[in-house]
């Protein structure tokens, strides 16, 4: 994981403007979002390891990310650049969900924190002048 300077750290904003802004960069909301905090993640490659991602913290109202809306107000944290190594295929060793009706048969990432090469980090930095630019937060 590596850090990038930016503009946007601190930035607070409602959370649908800071989506629908995001949004035309082909960034969604990451699935570990919770009712206070989340990830805007965007992939940087074909294979989808490595990711640009803005951490949030929500400081008013409630974040709802399954909605279409929500009242909730968000500061961002400084954004990073991440890669995550995976096996290719499915898992020999699925396993049953709770409620037993599905199975995973994706596999956890053989590396969660992989180092990231310059290539990479350029190209977070490039997207992430881009978001700047469009937003034009000083």
């Amino acid at each position: 994981m590596i850090p990038i300077k930016s503009v946007l750290t601190n930035y607070e904003e409602p959370f649908d403007e800071v989506s629908r802004q995001l949004h035309q960069f082909e960034f969604t909301l990451g699935g570990n979002w919770d009712y206070d905090h989340g990830y805007f993640d965007r992939y940087l490659d074909d294979a989808h390891q490595v990711w640009l991602r803005i951490p949030f913290e929500v400081t008013h109202g409630t974040l709802d990310g399954d909605t279409g809306a929500t009242d909730a107000i968000i500061c961002m944290g400084t954004p990073f650049v991440l890669k995550h190594i995976y096996n290719d295929g499915l898992d020999k060793e699925a396993h049953l969900n709770v409620s037993g009706a599905l199975i995973d048969q994706f596999q956890e990432p053989i590396d969660k924190d992989a180092p990231v090469e310059d290539k990479w980090v350029a190209a977070a930095k490039d997207m992430l002048g881009k978001v700047e630019r469009v937003w034009n937060v000083h």
